[in-house]
């Protein structure tokens, strides 16, 4: 069985949590809160030497951190990522994009705002966030509403979706107005309305 070791606000964690769910994949929780330091504890760092959530430790002991890493390994040989090797390099696209021009700036809003009391420094480095945040959400948009199936790569749901979906559908708690995207707004119904779909904060419980 997978051990994950996550915070279940975070949704660089939920990518992997739903995917796996998605794929019907049974895993062992560990919760570390990011929020009392404990993923700069020595036990932690020496699972993951970035002291960050989300990493996962496979069957033989192997560790892997850094979310879409995990999804590109969790989503091998599956239906969410696409056969085609040109479709798979476009998924890759899309995962570069969510941690270079999104996570960055909506993930990092949603943090300020919603988990922590801000600095001075963070209060004056809130408009260049929002002005990135909304450039990709621009470009999030454009994706999914000239795409024939409604879905970032191919013709069903891939990472690349699930990545994107994260912190997007969570965009509002960063200051975000979603009511500027209707092609975001039905994508998100899409992957919410999924058979397996669990919510960010769904406590996954092992036998």
């Amino acid at each position: 069985m997978i051990t994950l070791y996550d915070f279940l606000e975070s949704g660089n964690g939920y990518k992997v949590r739903l995917t796996m769910h998605l794929l019907g994949l049974d895993y062992k929780l560990i919760e570390k809160n990011i929020l009392k330091g404990e993923t700069r504890s020595a036990d932690f760092l020496q699972i993951n030497p970035v002291g960050k959530i989300p990493a996962i430790q496979i069957e033989d002991g192997r560790i892997l951190f850094e979310s879409n890493a995990i999804l590109t390994y969790l989503a091998r040989d599956t239906a969410l990522m696409p056969e085609d090797e040109f479709a798979q390099a476009q998924v890759m696209s899309w995962l570069f994009f969510e941690q270079y021009s999104h996570e960055p700036n909506i993930a990092v809003l949603r943090f300020w705002h919603h988990y922590i009391n801000m600095t001075d420094e963070q209060k004056k480095r809130v408009p260049e966030k929002q002005k990135a945040g909304y450039e990709a959400l621009d470009i999030l948009e454009m994706g999914v509403k000239y795409s024939p199936s409604g879905w970032l790569v191919g013709n069903s749901i891939s990472i690349a979706d699930i990545a994107l979906f994260a912190y997007t559908h969570v965009a509002e708690e960063g200051g975000f107005e979603l009511d500027r995207y209707p092609a975001i707004q039905d994508w998100i119904k899409r992957i919410e309305a999924l058979g397996d779909y669990k919510p960010i904060t769904y406590r996954h419980i092992t036998a």
